[in-house]
């Protein structure tokens, strides 16, 4: 079983790590689907991604996120459960990274499939505004 090539937009299953957990000293979180938002250049080594979480939380407070269609996540094997990537919280790691695991039911994959790219272009303009406004926060994990 391979990883996966880190493209944007992928969705993979990750223990993403809130920000909130790694101030209280954890340095795991809970496997999640997570959306891989930008990764270093292919030739890099190590190679880096950025991972944005997905949660059937809504956003509140100054929590931001951006819901997925219902086609979107059943056209990625996703629950029906309604579901928010979060914009305002991501992990920065390696890749690969310890924190992918295989989906559930799919042992031999990574990865769920593809945000479509008009919903992806969105996700992504929307967390480069808030991450320059600082808005965003990280936890940088495996450095």
């Amino acid at each position: 079983m391979s990883f996966p090539e880190p493209k944007p937009g992928l969705v993979v299953r990750y223990d993403y790590l809130w920000t909130h957990e790694a101030a209280r000293g954890q340095d795991q979180g809970k496997d999640r689907p997570a959306c891989l938002v930008a990764a270093s250049d292919s030739v890099l080594r190590p190679r880096y991604v950025v991972l944005l979480p997905i949660t059937h939380t809504p956003p509140s407070g100054d929590t931001v996120g951006i819901e997925i269609p219902a086609k979107v996540k059943a056209a990625i094997g996703l629950d029906e459960a309604p579901s928010w990537v979060i914009i305002s919280d991501h992990n920065f790691d390696e890749w690969p990274s310890g924190g992918v695991s295989p989906v559930p039911g799919k042992p031999s994959s990574f990865a769920y499939g593809f945000i479509p790219p008009g919903l992806f272009t969105q996700i992504k303009a929307e967390f480069i505004v808030l991450a320059r406004q600082k808005k965003s926060t990280t936890v940088r994990r495996q450095l």
